[in-house]
């Protein structure tokens, strides 16, 4: 793996920090950064762009808009939609036309798993607490 080396300014107070961490765990204040911003940018993957950069991009908003991004955007109507044609295909094979409709559906349930999920993630990592799974099922 190749390395690049930057310079970056960083507020005193916080390089402070950094630096006391870094005695605390034995580790070399490059190693610590690197690790943040592993953390922070998500790794590449085979998601769509526009949704990875979607879910990169929730790092910077604000807890009100996080905590709004926690709740389910998979209607109900959606669910039950899918549900039919999940039946149905246990019955029968599926048309081309609700193949594609299922697949839309699927793609948007996991589209609306995967933000609610970063939304908790970074509300986890600024130290909101994350509600337990029966007080998610009932915000469904």
């Amino acid at each position: 793996m190749t390395i690049t080396t930057i310079s970056v300014p960083i507020p005193e107070p916080l390089y402070r920090r950094l630096e006391h961490i870094a005695i605390l765990t034995r580790r070399p204040i490059a190693d610590m950064l690197t690790s943040a911003l592993t953390a922070v940018l998500p790794p590449a993957s085979d998601l769509p762009e526009p949704l990875a950069d979607e879910l990169a991009g929730m790092m910077w908003l604000s807890d009100a808009k996080l905590r709004a991004a926690t709740r389910p955007t998979f209607a109900l109507q959606q669910q039950k939609r899918l549900h039919e044609l999940n039946d149905a295909e246990d019955e029968r094979p599926l048309t081309e036309v609700e193949q594609a409709e299922r697949a839309r559906l699927l793609a948007e349930y996991e589209r609306s798993v995967l933000r609610r999920a970063q939304a908790f993630a970074v509300l986890t990592q600024r130290g909101h607490r994350t509600p337990k799974y029966a007080e998610l099922a009932n915000r469904s």
